[in-house]
């Protein structure tokens, strides 16, 4: 029985999803089954040869079950099917804690993560590490730290470690998460957007910074997979891009059209046409892909061309400040004013044009 009363630890199952394990997964099984965890699923992505006899030991365990992948598919499709198996095997169960197993995740941290789970069932639980540590590698430290802030300031997703392996997720949060796409590293990237976009909380638990040989046992490519991650969150913020790019060429061209007018006169023209253009795929994409809103058509809109209003008297003005004051280009300087515009509109749009409701 732990501190929570009739919720046990053995209502959580652990998945452990693998490539190429060495002898530590043997060492967290133990210490696991040691702790009180009864029901665990070892993913086999597609190991090499040589590591059969340590997944014949782990069968050994009666606690362990072996899931195999004929070749390596990635980390999120390791998740996936051991998510899918547990839903249809373990039903009973309250949830699970994913755990790497490269023995970097501290069984006490371990524990705690699943205890927390069990008194926090409608969030998903993240067990976070301090990147400031001395022990921390460098290429790691970065990462995270660059990979925060985008989600803080682009995604307004405030989480203090955006690559941890250590999560824990109860059965309704698991099926939601199921349908995810991505199939390797980016998959839980795209579990933390999943969070803002249904209202799901997150809960933080501060776990031991533990890197073993400078993390060189991490399967994680800084390159390909940091490439993979970032175009998950430049794909949220799409709509914003595309629409950007239709309202600078609109511009551009009627600015051309309207050479022959006053300053002030073909700034205003060419950006109301141009908006009114822009806006309309910009209202369309961010409300039915990237926001996935479900707050009424009426609320929305009204809400939407409010700020679009705004957003176009700042940039008109702006930008014939900037002219006059610069002599450059007024397209070029459209493009400074907007971007900027753009950006501080896209966390408006997020936060309260197409906001969802905590019951949706």
């Amino acid at each position: 029985m732990n501190a929570f009363g009739t919720n046990k630890i053995e209502e959580i199952c652990v998945i452990i999803p693998t490539l190429n394990p060495d002898q530590n997964i043997l060492i967290i099984i133990e210490l696991l089954i040691d702790r009180g965890f009864q029901t665990i699923l070892v993913i086999n992505d597609g190991s090499k040869s040589e590591c059969d006899i340590c997944f014949d030991k782990i069968k050994q365990y009666p606690q362990c079950t072996v899931i195999r992948h004929f070749r390596n598919l990635g980390k999120g499709r390791a998740l996936k099917t051991a998510f899918n198996y547990y839903l249809t095997t373990f039903p009973h169960l309250k949830g699970v804690v994913t755990v790497d197993a490269d023995n970097q995740h501290h069984i006490d941290d371990i524990v705690r993560c699943a205890e927390h789970l069990l008194s926090h069932p409608e969030a998903l639980v993240l067990g976070v590490r301090n990147f400031k540590n001395s022990n921390v590698p460098m290429r790691n430290r970065l990462g995270n730290l660059i990979t925060i802030w985008f989600f803080r300031v682009l995604c307004g997703i405030k989480v203090s470690d955006t690559q941890t392996g250590l999560r824990a997720i109860s059965n309704p949060l698991i099926s939601q998460f199921l349908d995810l796409s991505g199939e390797r590293f980016e998959y839980e990237t795209n579990m933390l957007i999943e969070t803002k976009r249904k209202m799901i909380p997150i809960e933080e638990v501060s776990i031991q910074t533990i890197y073993i040989e400078e993390n060189n046992s991490s399967h994680f490519n800084p390159l390909m997979d940091s490439i993979r991650i970032y175009l998950l969150i430049f794909k949220y913020l799409s709509a914003s891009i595309v629409s950007f790019l239709i309202d600078l060429s609109v511009f551009s061209v009627f600015m051309v059209i309207f050479s022959s007018y006053t300053l002030e006169v073909k700034i205003f023209i060419s950006t109301a046409i141009a908006r009114a253009l822009s806006s309309l795929v910009n209202y369309s994409i961010n409300r039915n892909l990237v926001f996935q809103a479900t707050n009424t058509i009426s609320n929305s809109i009204k809400k939407y061309y409010s700020l679009a209003v705004v957003q176009m008297l700042l940039s008109m003005g702006g930008v014939y400040v900037l002219t006059l004051w610069l002599g450059i280009n007024s397209t070029v300087l459209k493009a400074i004013v907007d971007f900027i515009l753009f950006f501080i509109s896209f966390q408006i749009q997020r936060e309260w044009v197409f906001t969802k409701k905590i019951s949706d």
